[in-house]
C-alpha cells in the first residue's frame, strides 16, 4: 500500500514538473514586480584570522625593499626551502598567515591588525607605515589570498570546492561554477553556511525571489559553504528506488529459497 502511494506521488511529482516547470527552476521570478534591489553594504571579501595571505613589497629600487620581503617567518607557495618563489629574480609569492587575533606581522614595521579589511585596505596601511617611516618614498604593495575557497554540495551539477581569485563573489556564480543546480535542487531554500566572530551561522536564501539580493549572504565569503538541499520531488523518487531495492532483494531471496527447497525435494525423491 505504501509503494502503492509513493508511486503516485511520483506521477504527480513528474505531472507538476511538466505542467508548471518555470515555477520551480526560473531565478527571480519577481523580478517585474521588484528590477531595483539594494545590495548589502559591505560585499567585498574582507580578511579574517587565519587567512593566508602573498604580501610583495615593490620599490623602484629593489635593494630598498628587500627587507620587507624576507624570507624569515613565512612559507612559501613552491617547494624552496629558502621560503619563497623569484621571478626575474624579485622574490613573490611570500605566504604570511593572519594569528588568530587578526594581526599580520611584516618584518622591521611590526605586527598590523589585519582582520576586518580588505586586501587594498591592507595594502594601503602597509605601505603608509612603510614611507612614514622612511623606509622607502615609493613603496608599493600587492596583496594577494593565497588559497581562498568556498565550497558547494548538495543538488548540483559538480558538487566541490572552488578556488576564489576576485575580491567579489556572488552566490549565483559559486552556484555557476558548480555547473548550477540540478532540476531537483530546493531553489527557495539554499543555505550559506559562514563562520563569523567564532560562531557558526547559517543564512537562507530563496532564489525564486529577488529579496535574496539583499541578504548578507548573497556575496559570499572565504570559507562559504553553499548548500542546495533537495526538493520533495527528488526526495519522493529517493524514497521510491529504496523501496524498490527493497522488495527486489526480498523477492530475490524467495526465489533462491523456493530453488533451494525445490532442489531437496526433488534430491529427497530420488531416494
Amino acid at each position: 500500500m505504501k509503494s502503492i502511494k509513493l508511486l503516485i506521488i511520483s506521477m504527480l511529482a513528474i505531472t507538476a514538473c511538466a505542467c508548471s516547470p518555470q515555477r520551480r527552476i526560473i531565478y527571480f521570478q519577481d523580478v517585474n514586480e521588484n528590477p531595483a534591489v539594494k545590495l548589502a553594504d559591505d560585499n567585498r571579501i574582507r580578511i579574517k584570522p587565519l587567512d593566508r595571505l602573498t604580501v610583495v613589497v615593490s620599490s623602484k629600487d629593489p635593494e630598498l625593499a628587500a627587507p620587507f620581503n624576507a624570507t624569515t617567518s613565512y612559507n612559501s607557495l613552491s617547494s624552496n626551502p629558502l621560503g619563497s618563489t623569484s621571478i626575474n629574480g624579485i622574490n613573490s609569492l611570500q605566504i604570511r598567515t593572519v594569528d588568530e587575533n587578526g594581526n599580520l606581522y611584516m618584518p622591521i614595521i611590526g605586527e598590523i591588525h589585519c582582520a576586518g579589511k580588505t586586501r587594498s585596505e591592507l595594502a594601503e596601511e602597509i605601505s603608509k607605515k612603510i614611507i612614514e617611516g622612511g623606509y622607502i618614498s615609493d613603496a608599493s604593495v600587492n596583496i594577494q589570498f593565497a588559497d581562498m575557497k568556498i565550497f558547494v554540495l548538495g543538488e548540483v551539477t559538480r558538487p566541490g570546492q572552488f578556488d576564489v581569485t576576485r575580491d567579489q563573489i556572488t552566490l549565483l556564480e559559486a552556484l555557476s561554477m558548480a555547473g548550477d543546480m540540478t532540476i531537483y535542487g530546493n531553489r527557495s531554500n539554499v543555505a550559506v553556511i559562514r563562520k563569523e566572530n567564532g560562531e557558526t551561522k547559517i543564512y537562507t536564501l530563496n532564489l525564486l525571489k529577488t529579496d535574496a539580493i539583499s541578504s548578507p549572504a548573497f556575496f559570499l565569503q572565504q570559507g562559504d559553504v553553499v548548500y542546495v538541499q533537495p526538493n520533495r520531488y527528488r526526495s519522493a523518487v529517493a524514497e521510491i528506488n529504496q523501496n524498490r531495492s527493497f522488495w527486489i532483494s526480498l523477492a530475490s531471496t524467495f526465489v533462491s529459497v523456493a530453488t533451494l527447497a525445490m532442489t531437496i525435494i526433488s534430491y529427497t525423491n530420488k531416494k
